[in-house]
């Protein structure tokens, strides 16, 4: 059978996970009747809750005797990592571009990333039913953007089709008949290449994702490069550099048909399939027949910008809501997630209890710690802090810089240009982009971007759209001012009180409803000063048995400020800590107790001093 490898890549939200529904629909996956969730390829509950893609996933369809396997993947630069593994286990990919916003940074860093790969894509302008639809406009800026990538003859030679993949049509122009998808699936079988393969009969293959499955175990998923695979055929594993990991049997060959993996029997040079039975084989790894000795090359991913670390949760509520709580659990979760996530690196710190994860940014830190807090872990985690490099020729300490591209209702345009400047950003560009609305295009350092997009929202009230992606690693813009508010803290242990809250609501917003546990140390609100205030949160009003003149007032509360897992991140300072378990979401001072922390502080200024 003929074979078509294809990846969906786009901008986040620009409807690439709709796209594959309708034609996974339209090719006949599935029966007349069957019932199907919306967006099916977004499979985990994260994924759902959110509204975004996550992890690539694979998928095939048969068209016209032709099976064609559809890669869907993430369009958040945080999970930029799997996009960059992807493209090299296919032969051509459909860019999908929003009517309405156009291209976007990360619609510039898939793009260049398969341009550099010799693919040549096909453009889909997708979305052309909203209201504010510029499709022509776009196709244009589009054009702009590939020969601003500096693509080839033959690439910049893109064919183009208009399509609402919420509708189910797509077609060569707008005045077309709004019909079904069958325009694109034909030009996919035209336009994108057979896979290559080698003529060697032996049996090569790139891992390019890893998952583990509670009864298969490891699965390992690539493109054949070369030869056929059988179930129970014996395998080796080579590592980059061409030394043996492992020898082993293949216990299960899987293959992606609609949204299943189902068992096959035999696979062929250019297929993209799952194996099971390694047990130390992992991403970039090459598996091959005993005879093979040398590695396929794998494509290089992008480095970390951002590092938090990781700790075992020692406050005095700890152990009380999650059942995983030791260093060795930690450990072991955060190493298998390093292992198959190529774009997180692990490392351990001097401190035995604590380890340093460094990903891409504050939304892939915060999934995996969505995650692991699902899983039943309880752990405490610090402020991100960016990861700096040292120019080789002059010694220059360098930071990463990442392109942020703002529409923002005009009437915003001031606050967020101000609130960007302090925070190091420089102005690119500033253009009307239609409908009462500015596109602001910055070049900022991810320092001062952390923690800015809640700020962001106040500011636009809800209505500006920020996108970020790293740039490049650019020349250190000097300090940046931090949250200026100091924290209310408790000083003891109980739970708190609500005649206490409302004595203290004078003092600053709180984070906790009455009836909390709180500890010592446990930031419960944020102090209307700049200084760090001790307060007792457990004070109930003493009563007596003589009756007052006047009548007793009502305790009205002002409900809480509850944040959110990222923005109690974004929130801490370098002396805080978020701590994290199954049921809570708690800040708390790194030093519980007042002594210990007026020691530090003392030492971290004696230190600067020096």
């Amino acid at each position: 059978m003929d074979i078509r490898n294809v990846a969906i890549i786009a901008h986040v939200d620009h409807g690439k996970t709709t796209l594959v529904d309708c034609l996974l629909k339209q090719s006949g996956t599935f029966r007349e009747n069957q019932q199907v969730a919306e967006r099916a390829m977004d499979s985990n509950d994260l994924e759902r809750e959110r509204g975004i893609t996550i992890l690539a996933k694979a998928t095939s369809v048969v068209w016209k005797g032709t099976r064609v396997n559809i890669v869907d993947t993430p369009g958040h630069a945080d999970f930029g990592g799997e996009v960059e593994r992807i493209l090299s286990m296919v032969d051509g990919v459909v860019l999908l571009v929003d009517a309405a916003e156009g291209p976007l940074p990360q619609t510039k860093f898939v793009l260049g990333k398969a341009l550099r790969l010799g693919l040549k894509p096909i453009v889909l302008i997708n979305k052309v039913d909203r209201s504010d639809a510029r499709a022509h406009q776009v196709h244009d800026e589009v054009f702009d953007l590939f020969s601003a990538l500096e693509a080839s003859d033959e690439q910049l030679d893109f064919p183009t089709l208009f399509a609402s993949a919420r509708q189910g049509w797509a077609a060569t122009s707008l005045e077309a008949e709004h019909k079904d998808m069958t325009p694109l699936f034909d030009l996919i079988l035209n336009h994108v290449p057979a896979p290559k393969v080698d003529s060697d009969p032996t049996f090569r293959m790139l891992v390019t994702t890893l998952e583990a499955d509670p009864f298969l175990g490891r699965i390992l998923t690539g493109r054949i490069q070369s030869g056929t695979i059988k179930p129970n055929t014996m395998l080796k594993a080579l590592n980059a550099k061409g030394e043996k990991i492992e020898e082993t049997r293949v216990t299960k060959l899987l293959a992606f048909r609609g949204l299943e993996r189902q068992p096959i029997e035999q696979a062929e040079a250019g297929d993209i399939v799952a194996i099971a039975g390694f047990k130390n084989a992992t991403v970039a790894d090459t598996l091959g027949d005993l005879t093979v000795e040398t590695a396929l090359p794998a494509q290089p991913v992008d480095p970390p910008t951002l590092a938090m670390n990781f700790m075992v949760n020692d406050s005095p509520l700890a152990g009380t809501e999650g059942d995983k709580v030791t260093t060795r659990m930690i450990r072991a979760r955060l190493m298998r997630e390093g292992e198959g996530n190529v774009a997180i690196r692990v490392r351990d710190t001097e401190n035995a209890d604590s380890y340093e994860v460094a990903g891409r940014g504050e939304l892939q830190l915060g999934v995996l710690i969505e995650t692991m807090r699902r899983e039943g872990f309880e752990l405490a985690v610090g402020r991100p802090r960016v990861l700096f490099q040292t120019d080789p020729k002059t010694g220059q300490r360098l930071e990463p810089i990442e392109e942020v591209v703002i529409d923002v209702d005009d009437a915003y345009t001031g606050v967020v240009v101000e609130q960007i400047s302090l925070r190091k950003g420089e102005l690119q560009d500033m253009r009307p982009s239609g409908a009462g609305k500015t596109r602001l295009v910055f070049y900022a350092p991810s320092r001062g971007l952390i923690g800015y997009h809640g700020e962001f929202l106040t500011d636009t009230r809800g209505t500006g759209v920020m996108n970020r992606i790293f740039h490049e690693y650019g020349a250190y813009r000097g300090p940046i001012a931090g949250r200026r508010n100091g924290a209310l803290i408790a000083n003891e242990k109980g739970i708190a009180v609500a005649y206490a809250m409302w004595k203290l609501e004078e003092r600053g917003p709180m984070f906790i409803d009455p009836g909390v546990d709180v500890y010592e140390g446990m930031l419960i609100g944020e102090h209307s000063r700049g200084n760090d205030l001790d307060v007792n949160v457990l004070k109930g009003k003493q009563l007596t048995n003589i009756r007052a003149a006047g009548k007793d007032e009502a305790v009205r509360l002002t409900p809480p400020r509850k944040m959110s897992l990222e923005q109690a991140i974004a929130y801490i300072e370098d002396d805080e800590l978020v701590e994290i378990t199954p049921k809570s979401i708690r800040l708390r001072k790194r030093f519980l107790n007042p002594e210990d922390r007026k020691r530090a502080k003392k030492q971290a200024a004696a230190a600067a001093a020096e």
